[in-house]
């Protein structure tokens, strides 16, 4: 049997995923087998990275990243808009295809049996036993609190949603599709062909465009009856911790972080755009939440190239200024005319 852990990345996300594989060195083992799925053929560094570490491999299998994709594009050309409104946009086919990929680690050739799949801008922050151990049990296992939020998942202005699911499930099974854990062959051919065909039927109207991965991957766990384990539900609340960049309360001690005294699992830079970590690494001064804790990670076995900042970093996200929301007014003026 073999576990591991996934993640999928091109040479766009270089800096996160460096700083993702040393915090699992450090947090888990420098043993502890990672595969990197390519997001896209953009791999020099990301190639770089593989030869220079012992525990980590490129899936370069093109027949399974080729079925996966297909997948994909197949679900998609039976959504009644999206295809049309990307190709509006200049978008030729999937956006975002690449991050439909993720869905390699269920094929039933994948090389790793049980696994934890974390999106590149992770970092893992406590051991994961108690994820694999009860992936022995459940088939899907998660541990955030997407549940809260069902717009980011399914078309909410949709009353099929309502239809398909009882409303006790989209409150409990919801989940974020960058970090959870499963295990290979989970949806096997005959699966996807009948999720193909009650998608086809008119189901995939319910499907939430702008954020594609992650609106199939909970559309395929909870149509196939593999309802996703979910630790922020079932710990008890004293022991539950958050994992989102966007909680601010988090204590860092030893480069690790903590939720009310409890250590967090991991720690998900949801919605920082990679290009503000390519920039902070280049020497922008920037901040954003747990900076600090990222660069660490990132600059751990060179702690030469850390970019040494002078004086008040620049929010990675500022407001618009006075001029900014003149130009936007002038521009509103202009379009009614």
């Amino acid at each position: 049997m073999t576990d591991g852990i996934y993640t999928l990345a091109n040479d766009v996300v270089y800096d996160q995923v460096v700083a993702l594989l040393n915090s699992i060195e450090v947090n888990l083992s420098p043993e502890f087998p990672v595969w990197i799925i390519p997001y896209d053929n953009r791999l020099n560094q990301i190639q770089d990275l593989v030869k220079s570490r012992n525990n980590v491999e490129l899936l370069c299998d093109e027949e399974i990243l080729s079925r996966w994709e297909d997948f994909a594009y197949e679900i998609w050309k039976g959504h009644p808009s999206a295809l049309q409104n990307w190709n509006s946009r200049g978008i030729q086919g999937v956006n975002r295809l690449g991050m439909h990929r993720r869905f390699c680690a269920f094929d039933e050739n994948s090389p790793l049996e049980k696994f934890i799949y974390c999106d590149g801008d992770v970092l893992v922050l406590n051991q994961l036993d108690f994820i694999f151990d009860r992936i022995n049990d459940r088939d899907f296992v998660v541990y955030d609190f997407q549940y809260k939020d069902l717009s980011h998942v399914y078309n909410i202005n949709s009353e099929k949603v309502g239809k398909i699911f009882p409303q006790e499930r989209l409150s409990s099974e919801i989940f974020c599709a960058g970090f959870y854990g499963s295990k290979r062959g989970l949806f096997p051919k005959e699966t996807r062909e009948w999720l193909l065909q009650q998608l086809e039927s008119g189901e995939a109207e319910i499907l939430y465009p702008n954020g594609p991965d992650q609106s199939i991957l909970n559309y395929m766990t909870m149509r196939s009856n593999h309802p996703a384990y979910n630790f922020s539900l079932q710990l008890p609340k004293e022991q539950t911790t958050g994992c989102s960049v966007t909680s601010p309360h988090f204590e860092q001690r030893d480069h690790l972080l903590y939720d009310k005294g409890v250590q967090l699992t991991y720690l998900h830079y949801i919605g920082i755009s990679s290009k503000v970590f390519t920039r902070l690494c280049a020497g922008e001064n920037l901040d954003f939440p747990y900076r600090d804790i990222f660069l660490h990670y990132r600059y751990l076995h060179e702690p030469e190239k850390r970019p040494q900042f002078v004086g008040k970093p620049k929010p990675y996200n500022p407001p618009p200024t006075f001029m900014d929301k003149v130009f936007r007014k002038l521009g509103m003026k202009t379009s009614r005319k």
